[in-house]
């Protein structure tokens, strides 16, 4: 799997990143070896948050093998999306835990259920109820402030195919232990996990853990990984 994540600062640039989260589909359900794939849109701030963010714009890819991964990655579509771009920056996945669907499908297979023990990806993403989605946005700049301010976490984003509706979250970590020591901490994640589960907000979510094969291209001037690794 990769994920690009594509930064615009100019803006003419930002309006045609919004018109190609409609235009890039054609190109895209025409690339060889890319078997599932979302653009998708970002929050403000770290991203976790309703407010669209019109600078920062994604695309996961799950591809056939890691070979096609890169010649797809080549074709025109996302060539085009790097050069008009203020930055990029790709991570290739490899999935070790999946748990839930995505549009009714599992797009990720752990091939070998072995945790890494380097860095850790995690992604959650879930189609979020209307009628609470209102309670769930209120919990989500607590959530926000609490990531924003972990020193363990090496990459945060928010993003999402549908705005309100369809969230996703995507977070690096150095190592298991400290992706659980957050996960599992008493406060406003912790507690918006248990009302998720009490009062079933969700009508589909999915969770995955990957180990981080590969990179490409910057985000904040740097390898997210090296910069705030050693920070």
């Amino acid at each position: 799997m990769t994920l690009s994540f594509f930064r615009f600062d100019r803006r003419l640039a930002k309006v045609w990143a919004l018109w190609m989260m409609g235009a890039a589909r054609l190109p895209l359900s025409h690339t060889a070896g890319l078997q599932f794939w979302k653009l998708c849109g970002s929050g403000t701030d770290e991203g976790f948050t309703p407010v669209p963010n019109t600078s920062v714009y994604a695309i996961l890819c799950v591809w056939h093998d890691h070979p096609a991964a890169q010649q797809g990655l080549a074709q025109p579509v996302f060539s085009r999306f790097q050069r008009r771009a203020f930055e990029h920056w790709t991570v290739f996945l490899s999935p070790v835990l999946v748990r839930g669907q995505w549009s009714g499908t599992k797009p990720f297979r752990a091939s070998v259920p072995q945790e890494p023990r380097g860095p850790i990806a995690v992604l959650t993403r879930a189609t979020i109820r209307p009628s609470i989605a209102l309670r769930f946005w209120r919990r989500v700049p607590g959530i926000s402030a609490v990531i924003g301010e972990n020193r363990d976490v090496l990459f945060k984003i928010g993003i999402g195919e549908v705005p309100l509706l369809h969230q996703v979250t995507f977070s690096i970590w150095p190592d298991l232990v400290s992706m659980a020591a957050f996960a599992r901490a008493d406060g406003p994640h912790a507690r918006a996990i248990k009302a998720v589960r009490d009062n079933n907000w969700f009508r589909e979510e999915l969770y995955a853990r990957f180990s981080i094969i590969g990179e490409s291209g910057t985000w904040g001037g740097g390898s997210p990984l090296i910069s705030k690794a050693v920070a």
